[in-house]
């Protein structure tokens, strides 16, 4: 078991407060016992977020300092709520609210209403494109399928934004929003939609914060009575909260400052909902006495995807980039990311077919692989290259697993059994939980063996061997466990959407693959104009489009391919060109990945000062620490280093040998011994380091002026690749060779 992760999918419960706190490294340590004032988590991907902040919300309860109804936990997906409850009942800690904000609001709205309006709650609105259909035929505007979907987005855009009709053709201006239509055609629709639903007594899912935001801001006695409840609020993926949300949680909070909020602005990826990075980018403004932990030690992939993954982000621009976490994985080392041009979009399809194909064949089971694309269009070629291929998949977003027939029967059987099992020959030579289990699903078909090929009849049986595996992993968990345990367990999972895992090649979105991890990952039709997409054209949206390529290449524990295809169909104009994200990382296409640059954020902790020293003050200076696993370093050549001898390190081992070979030479002419150049550990720390500036290598230890005068211009021609001319009599090793010389 790792510092981030589970063994099983049912853990024992810890035995004591402090038993919560095993297996956390330091920094999630920190977070899990921050449990006054305000606390901001800047996690990266796969550094144990979520295990992280319910280990806090279980330490607080198991250890008497927070009382479980009074914490509200709110993230952003119902999948994302459930499975957080879940692991606080895994905790001991049952009985803390895990929910998305508009359920949390929904709550409230209808306890409150009767008391703050009068009367019943309005009837929900589940879909409103049905009606923002109406409202366009009504101003006479016809609007196809696609620019149906478009405008009722444009609609939530405004609510989440809380920009009101007429505001809108200012609102879109203002923000360099690109409307699918004319901006005044939108605002004429978007009026006669809310002037409908007024009219039928219905409302929408913007409508339930905004009209809670409203009661909390005009009944202060209501305001009174949610905060008496609630004490204490954690917000999962910060980064993702609207300016709507972020009211209603300043609403929850009133005067406090019990707020715990974790997110990663690398993995902002909704801005086109309304989601903005500010409120977690700005959170130390707001609250300077703030304990900020930075989360950066990576459980979930190798160093290789880590690297590409850093390599990625070192390239972005804009505010989030200057704030971006440089991970440092944990894991041991993997396979090279691999990187496929192919002629047309079938090929591609087809060789990504037969290379899942083969990683099955060696063993990598079919539900840790998924297949991750820009756009749902996408998937129908991926679907046909499987199926021709005899490799079962899967449609992330599609059906959901407990409301599948199969499954919906599967569990009226096993509630019948576990009632009445006693009476039931079915059972009769069951010995154990998972035997039973499959003795009721072989009464629906069920066999040990899959069906031959795709369809309806495969799709079936994964799911009832879905069930199969999780009452064998319960059964090792819980080994007194009965029928009826399971039951209430698979009703559990059902109400939190939690389903089982499913044999079958996932295929996604990028945007549907986020919070979720795979052991293989294949990213595919990395094209220009599909990533970035082409309607990204302003640098924020482009952006925004390198930050969701680096969720898909952050999916991925071992195995990650990327892959592109030159022209859509066999025999088309081979017109198309890789992502130019991929300029610098993958193999001749430039600079190297995964130097640092200025902006990057190292893992710890700062705590919150209250206000700026003092002009003129000297500041404490605090012990150096290893900038991986956090222990104290007093070692002077650990300190230069800034990590322990034995962590893993990010050397570029074709730079240090470079540098050796250059500092020889240079000792060889000066007659001088080499560490009088730099020792062995400065040039450890420039190869780790690969500096791309003066001052970036200015503050390497050991590099001091004198010798950053005299050898600075090589050094850093060396560390940019560079050949470097023969070397001076000064000993500076000469100017590097420009592109003039002939």
């Amino acid at each position: 078991m790792t510092a981030a992760t589970d063994s099983s999918l049912f853990p024992r419960v810890p035995d004591s407060a402090d038993g919560v706190l095993d297996g956390l490294d330091p920094e999630q340590r920190e977070v899990a016992t921050a449990l006054h004032g305000p606390v901001c988590v800047l996690a990266g991907a796969g550094t144990g977020k979520t295990r992280a902040i319910t280990h806090r919300i279980a330490y607080g309860v198991r250890a008497g300092i927070l009382q479980p109804a009074s914490v509200l936990a709110v993230t952003f997906t119902a999948r994302a709520a459930g499975e957080m409850r879940g692991r606080l009942r895994q905790l001991g800690a049952g009985g803390v609210q895990a929910r998305t904000f508009h359920s949390a609001a929904l709550r409230q709205l209808q306890f409150f209403w009767p008391k703050a309006v009068g009367g019943e709650v309005p009837r929900l609105l589940e879909r409103k494109v049905q009606l923002v259909s109406e409202a366009a035929a009504r101003c006479r505007i016809r609007l196809d399928r696609n620019e149906l979907r478009d405008v009722t987005a444009e609609i939530e855009w405004s609510k989440v934004t809380q920009t009101v009709p007429a505001d809108y053709p200012a609102a879109v201006v203002k923000a360099a929003r690109e409307a699918p239509r004319d901006p005044a055609e939108i605002g004429q629709i978007y009026g006669t939609y809310e002037q409908l639903k007024r009219d039928r007594g219905t409302i929408d899912f913007e409508d339930v914060l905004l009209l809670t935001v409203g009661v909390l801001q005009d009944r202060h006695d209501i305001a009174e009575q949610v905060r008496a409840q609630y004490q204490h609020f954690v917000v999962d993926e910060y980064q993702d909260v609207s300016p709507l949300q972020q009211r209603l949680l300043e609403l929850w909070l009133g005067d406090r400052d019990n707020l715990c909020v974790v997110g990663d602005a690398s993995q902002t990826i909704y801005s086109f909902t309304g989601a903005t990075p500010d409120h977690l980018l700005n959170f130390r403004t707001r609250h300077p006495n703030a304990t900020v932990v930075k989360l950066v030690r990576d459980y979930r992939s190798t160093p290789q995807v880590v690297h590409l993954a850093n390599g990625l982000l070192s390239q972005a621009k804009g505010r989030a980039a200057e704030h971006r976490l440089e991970l440092i994985s944990q894991r041991a080392a993997g396979p090279e990311p691999v990187y496929t041009e192919y002629s047309d979009g079938p090929a591609e399809a087809e060789g990504t077919a037969r290379r899942i194909r083969d990683l099955i064949a060696s063993g990598v089971p079919a539900s840790e692989i998924a297949v991750l694309f820009r756009v749902n269009a996408q998937s129908e070629v991926y679907e046909q290259a499987l199926a021709d291929a005899g490799v079962s998949y899967q449609l992330r977003g599609a059906e959901r697993f407990f409301e599948r027939p199969e499954v919906r029967e599967a569990g009226i059987k096993l509630r019948g059994a576990a009632r009445f099992g006693a009476n039931d020959t079915l059972l009769d030579d069951a010995v154990d939980l998972p035997s039973e289990v499959r003795a009721v699903l072989s009464d629906m078909g069920w066999t040990g063996e899959p069906p031959a090929g795709a369809g309806a009849a495969r799709d079936r049986w994964e799911s009832l061997a879905a069930l199969v595996r999780l009452a064998e992993d319960f059964a090792r968990a819980r080994p007194a466990a009965s029928l009826a345990d399971l039951v209430a367990e698979l009703d559990e999972r059902a109400h939190a959407q939690h389903a089982p895992t499913v044999e079958g090649v996932t295929l996604a979105s990028l945007h549907a693959a986020k919070g979720l991890e795979w052991d293989a990952v294949f990213l595919v039709g990395l094209t220009e104009g599909m990533m970035p997409i082409t309607y990204a054209r302003t640098e924020e949206q482009v952006e925004e489009e390198r930050r969701l390529l680096y969720v898909g290449v952050t999916r991925a524990r071992q195995h990650l391919a990327l892959s592109w295809s030159l022209a859509r169909s066999p025999g088309g104009r081979a017109s198309r060109s890789a992502s130019r994200f991929l300029r610098g990382l993958r193999p001749g296409s430039g600079t190297g990945a995964g130097r640092r640059t200025p902006g990057a954020v190292s893992g710890g902790v700062e705590r919150g000062s209250g206000a700026p020293a003092a002009a003129g003050r000297p500041r404490h200076r605090s012990p150096a620490r290893c900038r991986v696993c956090n222990r104290t370093l007093t070692d002077a050549g650990e300190m230069k280093l800034m990590r322990c001898e034995d962590c893993p390190s990010e050397l570029d081992e074709a730079l240090y040998e470079r540098l050796c070979e250059w500092r020889a030479g240079q000792a060889a002419r000066l007659r001088q011994p080499a560490y009088c150049i730099f020792t062995d550990k400065t040039l450890m720390a420039i190869a780790e380091a690969v500096p791309g500036t003066e001052a970036e290598l200015a503050v390497i230890s050991g590099v001091g002026r004198r010798k950053f005068d005299r050898y600075g211009s090589a050094v850093l021609a060396l560390c940019a690749g560079e050949e470097l001319m023969e070397a001076s009599g000064d000993g500076s090793g000469g100017a590097a060779k420009n592109s003039s010389e002939k």
